[in-house]
Formats: structure tokens, sequence, C-alpha cells
């Protein structure tokens, strides 16, 4: 794979991001994901990028205080303007040993923005392995039923 498709980003969740019960909050979940899914766009683009869409977050699992929770953050379909990033997110019990499992996973329209903050062109994409290929053709389905 091409590194600049791709950015990973690991921290591992402390107390002030959780409920007393020790789960993490979402929404702390949402934000480091949205904050890889700028990166992997702004690394590919090579310009500043502002999320547009974000598509339905299913949690698979909770993630706890404590956790090394890792995002991949891959682009999956560059348009005109936009890019689908798809960002997967998984949680190792760092104590325990076990993971890391999937816990989240999610598709990202961000969009390239020029200095004057307008949309901007980006550079074309091919998909080149498998996975690209595969995940090409499912936000490709995405970006044509929402164009319907």
């Amino acid at each position: 794979m091409n590194t600049r498709n791709q950015v990973v980003m690991s921290q591992v969740m402390l107390p002030h991001q959780a409920n007393v019960a020790g789960n993490v909050h979402g929404g702390e979940i949402m934000k480091f994901m949205d904050m890889a899914a700028g990166a992997c766009a702004m690394r590919y683009a090579r310009s500043n990028c502002v999320t547009a869409r974000v598509d339905e977050l299913v949690f698979h699992l909770p993630i706890f205080v404590g956790a090394l929770v890792t995002c991949t953050a891959t682009i999956a379909y560059v348009g005109n303007t936009s890019m689908d990033v798809y960002v997967e997110v998984h949680s190792e019990d760092m104590e325990s040993g076990n993971g890391p499992e999937k816990a989240l996973c999610a598709h990202f329209t961000m969009v390239s923005m020029n200095k004057a903050n307008r949309p901007q062109k980006v550079p074309p994409y091919t998909p080149e392995t498998e996975d690209e290929k595969r995940l090409y053709e499912e936000a490709l389905k995405k970006v044509n039923s929402r164009k319907k």
C-alpha cells in the first residue's frame, strides 16, 4: 500500500475520556476517528481538509479506560474535491493482552480546501491492492447511491 494513502494513530484511553463505569465516551472515539481521517486526507491531498459527512457508526464492542485504541484511516475513493476515508478502530486490553479487536468503523467524506477556504481539486486515485480495490468499490457504491 502507498503510505500516502493511509494513516495509523494510537492512543491509550484515559479516565477523563470515560464515564464512571470506565466506558470510553463514544464522542471521544468519534473525535479520534475524525482526527485520523483528517490526517489521512491532508496527507493525500497535500492541503487542509474538512469533514463533510460521516456515515453510520456502529459500536461492536465497548472500549474501556486503559485500552490501546488504534485508528487506521485509508483513502477509499477520490472524487473531484472530496475523498472517502475509511476508518477502522481496534481496541486492545493492555493488561490482559486481549485483542486487538475491531470495535467500530465508518466512512468519512473529507473535502480538500485551498488557502481561500474553497474546495479544491484532489489528485486522482487508482486503487492497487485487492484491499484498496474492495474499499474503492464499496465507497463507489455509496457515492453513486447518494447521487440518485
